[in-house]
């Protein structure tokens, strides 16, 4: 009887844990405002969703923080993928001292916060404060711990007979990790995008220290648009705009959910 009530309890929690917080979003969104002054579980009379949809895209120029994001995101994601996997590589491959040494300090930014105002004032002697190749450069230095934890223990399930044969076919080290390595590294390079695709999305600490005021990005405009007050007391605005934030990534993971489960299990475990 227990295993069988199992399943059930699980779908009940992630109901009550996800499902609710979820349906409390989407249904202020369709709200108007008069029915969102007090968000609760209660539909919508009548649903009003694309018009705040609207409204919110123009108001709130969206497309620009969204520019923005893209901005960030994507050069960050390809630094810290191809330095982080590169790193991670020679790590695993390495047994000595110094590589124990220097995997333990590469993954120390895991569990050790970044020091907010002494990168801020880094930025400001290097020229880089309230730029987007200064916020790319303290995500990398965030999140580059994440790829080389992940990455060092999935490239050491790899047979090295792989890139051995390589070598002796008159490979390169820079040939055979792009040719071989590379290759065999997607599960775990895909669950480490998702992550970090994650962190960096949706961020508004770090971006409000370095970039703020400068370039917009989502989770900043958003935090502009309420702090000025334009959404005073709308929430039907501000639910629409935490779904229009949400919807890139809700999407990623819907299309790249197995291979998020595979990379974890076969990077972190293993």
């Amino acid at each position: 009887m227990s295993r069988r009530l199992q399943p059930v309890a699980v779908i009940v929690l992630v109901a009550v844990v996800i499902g609710i917080p979820l349906w409390l979003v989407i249904a202020t969104a369709g709200k108007s405002q008069g029915e969102a002054i007090d968000p609760n579980l209660r539909p919508p009379t009548h649903w009003h969703l694309l018009d705040n949809v609207r409204q919110v895209w123009v108001d709130a120029d969206v497309p620009a923080a969204f520019v923005g994001s893209l901005l960030i995101v994507v050069p960050t994601v390809a630094a810290v993928l191809v330095l982080g996997s590169m790193a991670a590589w020679v790590l695993a491959r390495r047994a000595s001292r110094l590589t124990a040494v220097l995997y333990a300090a590469g993954i120390s930014g895991i569990i050790l916060p970044p020091a907010v105002v002494t990168v801020v004032l880094l930025l400001r002697q290097l020229g880089l404060a309230g730029t987007a190749l200064g916020m790319i450069g303290v995500y990398l230095g965030i999140y580059l711990s994440t790829v080389i934890f992940f990455v060092t223990g999935f490239v050491r399930t790899i047979p090295e007979a792989l890139e051995e044969a390589a070598r002796i076919d008159g490979a390169g080290p820079f040939a055979v990790f792009r040719k071989v390595v590379l290759p065999l590294l997607r599960p775990v390079l895909a669950t480490a995008t998702i992550l970090i695709c994650l962190y960096v999305w949706n961020d508004v600490f770090y971006a409000f220290f370095v970039i703020g005021g400068r370039l917009d990005t989502l989770p900043l405009n958003l935090f502009r648009v309420a702090s000025a007050g334009l959404y005073l007391n709308n929430w039907h605005l501000i639910f629409t705009y935490v779904i229009l934030m949400s919807l890139p990534l809700v999407v990623v993971f819907a299309v790249a959910q197995r291979r998020i489960i595979s990379g974890i299990t076969g990077g972190a475990v293993k």
